[in-house]
């Protein structure tokens, strides 16, 4: 990512589960169930993130029969990217005190 600032925790919920399985294209519905987030918060998120070239967004090809094609989204490279950022690191435990170290044995 680019930008100077974090992104708002509803962007970084959506980046992130769609980071779960990156190559995986996902439908807005879903993603908004997944974080929570109602169309007027989710789409322009989605919009957004397209824009800025962090999702692909496509028309789904085949819908079933008396369905409308859903918008797909997914992850881009730079979005794969983006989301590695936003993943906190695993904590690393502290290192034990000689107290510690000596009441082990």
């Amino acid at each position: 990512m680019t930008r100077g600032r974090r992104p708002s925790p509803q962007t970084v919920a959506v980046l992130l589960a769609l980071a779960a399985g990156p190559g995986r294209s996902r439908y807005g519905y879903e993603l908004g169930q997944e974080v929570g987030l109602k169309a007027g918060s989710l789409y322009p998120i989605l919009i957004r993130l397209t824009d800025r070239g962090l999702l692909a967004a496509s028309w789904e090809t085949d819908p079933p029969a008396g369905r409308p094609p859903r918008h797909l989204y997914r992850l881009t490279d730079a979005g794969v990217a983006a989301a590695a950022e936003l993943t906190p690191a695993p904590a690393r435990p502290a290192p034990a005190t000689r107290t510690e170290l000596r009441g082990a044995w």
